[in-house]
């Protein structure tokens, strides 16, 4: 009778509840699924192709400039000039990396002083209405900084106080490149500032640090994963730019080799768009056309490995809090 009274005052499990709901919704929940893994999917691919056409066609010009050639001396000649059948590689290579120094010393210090003024001094009210301001300069189409390099900074700047004696020249593109990267950099920076937890500087001030102590010796340190991935973006930003080098450097028919950035250059960016504007501009050797697929190629190479650099910097001194 008492094993009886025991079983009988066990509560009863309760019926479990189906939670998988409707099949409609579960039909809609794998149509939604399929799609996503298909967009997923499809940008893969997308970028497997592009970079197994580079690869071949990048190859496939080689094999006919050792046909034409007898050999691949073009590649290092004495300059740029794809209808003439030089194709020096490192006339491209040292104009891009000319631009591209020229352009970071320029975005660098500019983008990041914005930053930390915006992150660290400016008021709420104020940061709200600023940075909008700036990231609105992001849009600025590149052929305006073009022709704004062309017409005022290689005539004021390059010529008049740097003594330049060409209005087309590496300074005033990598100038030019420069204004057109300030934004992205201070953006990206402003937001990695702005999640440095408020507890550091507050402990900081605790310790009678002043609000520059602070900024420059703990918020910047804790803030910089994020600050290289700000400049990372701004060197392939940099690298990538084509219309302001196109328009201000000079070198839309063909370059010599140069080490010289107040004269004209040309770089990987600005030599695929001259090369590929028309019909007309690929008369004359052959190989001028299929060498458009080396320099992508090359290019490519360059931010992908870029990229790379970044991230496992960023991954090794990444803060999380």
């Amino acid at each position: 009778m008492a094993t009886e009274t025991a079983i009988a005052s066990v509560p009863a499990m309760p019926i479990p509840i189906d939670l998988t709901g409707s099949a409609a919704r579960r039909r809609r929940e794998s149509v939604v699924r399929v799609v996503f893994l298909g967009a997923g999917l499809t940008s893969i691919l997308i970028t497997v192709a592009i970079v197994v056409i580079l690869v071949v066609r990048s190859l496939d010009f080689l094999s006919l400039l050792r046909e034409e050639e007898g050999s691949l001396a073009p590649l290092w000649s004495d300059g740029w000039f794809p209808r003439r059948g030089m194709f020096d590689l490192k006339t491209l290579l040292v104009g891009s990396l000319i631009v591209t120094g020229i352009g970071m010393l320029v975005a660098a210090p500019l983008g990041l002083g914005a930053a930390v003024w915006l992150g660290e001094y400016a008021s709420p009210r104020l940061r709200r209405t600023l940075k909008p301001v700036i990231e609105v300069l992001a849009g600025i189409p590149s052929v305006v900084l073009g022709f704004f390099a062309l017409t005022w900074l290689s005539p004021n700047i390059v010529q008049s106080i740097l003594g330049g004696e060409s209005l087309f020249s590496l300074m005033a593109a990598g100038l030019g490149v420069g204004i057109l990267t300030i934004p992205l950099v201070a953006t990206v920076s402003e937001d990695s500032l702005r999640s440095v937890p408020n507890a550091l500087r507050e402990a900081s001030a605790g310790l009678g640090a002043r609000k520059a102590t602070t900024t420059l010796r703990v918020v910047l340190p804790a803030a910089t994963s994020g600050l290289v991935a700000a400049f990372i973006l701004g060197v392939s930003r940099a690298v990538g730019e084509t219309m302001v080098v196109t328009i201000a450097a000079g070198g839309t028919g063909g370059s010599l080799y140069t080490t010289d950035p107040l004269g004209p250059g040309t770089t990987m960016t600005a030599a695929m768009a001259s090369l590929a504007t028309g019909t007309d501009q690929v008369k004359g050797a052959s190989t001028a056309f299929p060498s458009l697929f080396l320099v992508g190629l090359l290019l490519f190479a360059i931010t992908f490995v870029l990229n790379i650099i970044g991230e496992r910097f960023v991954r090794r001194v990444r803060n999380r809090y």
